[in-house]
């Protein structure tokens, strides 16, 4: 109805919506209409982030140097990354010996098997004077095996297996019976195997496993049929006075296969 002035009677209730003091509607359950609940994208990247980050200082605190808890992935080690780009390296058994330490200019490598590794970071034991200056600028796999780095300084793995070999055990150049041929099989199995293991522990030290700064950058070229041109190596004396003896209750086994 209209009031006594000609103005229109407000409807009871009834407010102004679009001044500064409007009222917003809400719904039923209180909360603004135009809200959104849940996490977002965001919020979770940001807790993500932030639980990382307390996983890496704790994992720099109690290791004293890492923030991956041991694990040294090969994107995170600069000069790993370096040498991948610049790609493998190829040497023959000549130019690793350059490779020695004697040269700071030169990175310090050394072979195991055929497979070459950087060991700049331990110039201080791998270079001249060092503890393992042995080792540098060559392919000394035999001697890894042996434990005579002096005399066995050469990738010659042939025989090295003896070292393993228990010294009741005949030779190849003694007469043997039928039974001493399965037992010197046996346990030359047995040894071979053993060479696979410590050739395979040295490598994963040099591949950086042990927590060295040390990687694979290579391999040694070797002419085909090289090592049938080498002569046979004996067993050094080291290896040889360090064989094992015969397992409990085995010395009478052998002694069975041994001709009356």
């Amino acid at each position: 109805m209209a009031d006594a002035n000609g103005g229109l009677r407000e409807r009871k209730g009834a407010k102004d919506t679009s001044g500064p003091n409007a009222t917003v509607h809400t719904s039923s359950k209180g909360t603004l209409a135009s809200d959104k609940t849940g996490w977002s994208v965001l919020d979770i990247l940001r807790i993500l982030g932030g639980l990382l980050l307390l996983n890496s200082l704790g994992s720099y605190f109690i290791t004293n140097d890492s923030f991956l808890w041991g694990y040294r992935p090969w994107f995170a080690r600069p000069r790993l990354v370096a040498r991948w780009f610049q790609g493998p390296v190829m040497l023959t058994d000549a130019e690793l010996s350059l490779y020695n330490g004697s040269d700071p200019d030169l990175p310090v490598y050394l072979a195991l098997n055929g497979t070459i590794y950087d060991v700049t970071a331990g110039r201080r034991v791998y270079g001249p004077g060092g503890s393992y200056n042995v080792f540098a600028g060559k392919d000394a796999a035999r001697g890894f095996i042996t434990g005579c780095f002096a005399e066995d300084s050469t990738p010659d793995l042939r025989g090295a297996e003896w070292t393993y070999v228990p010294i009741d055990v005949p030779g190849f150049d003694e007469k043997v019976q039928a039974e001493q041929k399965v037992y010197r099989e046996q346990e030359l199995r047995k040894a071979r195997k053993k060479v696979k293991e410590t050739l395979d522990g040295w490598a994963s030290m040099f591949q950086g496993d042990g927590g060295k700064d040390y990687f694979e950058v290579g391999k040694v070229v070797r002419e085909e049929g090289w090592l049938e041109k080498e002569p046979r190596k004996a067993l050094c004396e080291r290896a040889e006075k360090g064989r094992p003896k015969p397992k409990q209750g085995a010395k009478d086994a052998g002694a069975a296969y041994r001709p009356s």
